[in-house]
């Protein structure tokens, strides 16, 4: 079971337009309970390798750990949900409680919640 706060590798082809794609590591920001339900579904924010300081404030730099071997970004501007047929590997590395809380924050200034 895929559970909050684990990175796993996920295929987010195809994309469209400036939709994220490729396959790559994807953090579940989706909640326990809905998983356990048995939800064919999974709420993920994709990841980036690709570092942006100046991003900050809507992307949470990860560092590499455990089977994370690169310093990544939380692509918390574009959640999607996938179907679980998508995932592969994992989970690759979990947040800590303060890596979430920031994923949190950025998440709710996404989306007007704060």
């Amino acid at each position: 079971m895929k559970r909050r706060g684990e990175i796993w590798v996920a295929n987010l082809n195809p994309g469209r337009g400036r939709e994220i794609s490729k396959i790559r590591p994807v953090l579940v920001i989706q909640d326990d309970s809905l998983t356990a339900s048995g939800t064919p579904m999974v709420v993920i924010l994709p990841l980036s390798t690709q570092v942006y300081p100046s991003f900050k404030r809507w992307r949470i730099t990860i560092a590499p750990r455990d089977r994370l071997l690169k310093p990544c970004q939380v692509i918390v501007d574009q959640p999607r949900a996938l179907d679980l047929g998508r995932f592969g590997e994992g989970p690759l590395t979990s947040l800590t409680a303060e890596e979430m809380a920031e994923v949190e924050k950025s998440l709710k200034g996404i989306l007007g919640l704060l």
